[in-house]
């Protein structure tokens, strides 16, 4: 996806990433010879392109002309514009309107949706995982599982003794690993900084706005989207705070995640796509969320695997976390914590010019 995203940019129409107008363009004004996907809002068309990649299971040039990517010369192009209207009509027609049926609802990462089901492959019949069956008793409530995540970490009083944290470590992709710094500071400052042999690659949220960049290239602008997904991810005391930061919290079904029992909550608030959170039954910790980017097609989710909980200065954080998606993944791995260190905020403020 990382050539879509190059491939797109370049023959879009002039317009500045790096800065969000009064009035977004839509996809129509930004790129070229767009056609079902018109009337959305331009930094919505990259994800919506890696959602239809993901449920096909494809790349870019299974219906794009490599470099010309609004070139119609390849039957796949007009037959996925056909698909897409086929299945906004669906929803219309049968759904009120509502996303019920996505490209993943046929294809389940497959070029051509199957129209029958498997034959069995073995002589033991094939049956779905069963759920855990809810403990016998009263089940824990909202705010059980929520205070029992802040206990496990060390309490309310000693998450707040900690105003900032230095996280130095390496980072994991496709067999690789890159040094990385990760600086956060209450109450919702973060910066990671990837040192690579070319140069320094940043991911941050100011406080406000998320931002990315790389040495020697302008900084731009997160996407609503991006900017939503990365505040999160800095929400410093993000424990003590879940049922500010979702207005709506609710308790799922529970469920195992790499055998361990898990309590489970669902977060929603304005505008806000639902995050599904996992606390270990028995610890309490958080070892799994899952949140979801909307767009005009279904939802690209991004699921954080959070694990060797660590204790410093008398409060307990993850020491590695593995982000995936449907088109790849990366884990971070932390040697190294200090906490109450002084930052100064310039570290999360986009460069106004070339990163440096």
């Amino acid at each position: 996806m990382r050539r879509l995203f190059i491939a797109l940019t370049l023959t879009a129409a002039p317009f500045a990433l790096s800065a969000q107008t009064a009035e977004p363009k839509t996809a129509e004004q930004a790129f070229h010879n767009i056609v079902q996907l018109k009337d959305i809002p331009a930094d919505q068309l990259i994800p919506t392109m890696q959602f239809i990649s993901s449920s096909l299971g494809v790349e870019c040039s299974f219906c794009h002309v490599e470099g010309k990517m609004e070139l119609d010369e390849k039957p796949t192009k007009r037959s996925a514009r056909e698909m897409m209207a086929m299945m906004m009509a669906i929803n219309k027609n049968n759904f009120g309107d509502r996303r019920e049926v996505t490209c993943y609802s046929c294809h389940h990462g497959s070029a051509h949706p199957a129209s029958y089901p498997p034959v069995q492959e073995s002589d033991a019949p094939a049956h779905a995982a069963p759920a855990i069956a809810e403990p016998a008793g009263a089940v824990p409530t909202v705010d059980q599982i929520t205070e029992k995540y802040v206990a496990a970490l060390g309490g309310a009083e000693a998450i707040h003794k900690i105003t900032s944290r230095v996280l130095e470590g390496k980072i994991l992709v496709g067999g690789n690993e890159t040094p990385i710094e990760v600086l956060t500071k209450a109450p919702n400052k973060r910066v990671s900084i990837s040192h690579m042999s070319s140069g320094e690659s940043f991911t941050a949220f100011d406080g406000t706005a998320g931002w990315m960049g790389s040495t020697g290239r302008p900084a731009r602008e997160m996407s609503a989207a991006e900017s939503g997904a990365s505040g999160l991810d800095a929400e410093f005391y993000l424990a003590p705070r879940l049922k500010e930061i979702f207005t709506q919290l609710r308790r799922g079904r529970p469920e195992e995640i790499g055998g361990v029992e898990c309590e489970t909550l669902i977060g929603t608030g304005p505008g806000r796509p639902p995050v599904r959170l996992y606390f270990d039954q028995k610890s309490g910790l958080l070892v799994r969320m899952v949140r979801f980017a909307e767009t005009p097609l279904g939802r690209n989710p991004t699921q954080i695997d959070y694990a060797d909980y660590r204790e410093v200065d008398g409060v307990k954080t993850p020491f590695r976390w593995t982000l995936a998606r449907p088109n790849g993944r990366f884990t971070i791995q932390i040697a190294d914590e200090k906490t109450n260190v002084p930052i100064d905020d310039a570290k999360f403020a986009k460069p106004t010019g070339v990163v440096k």
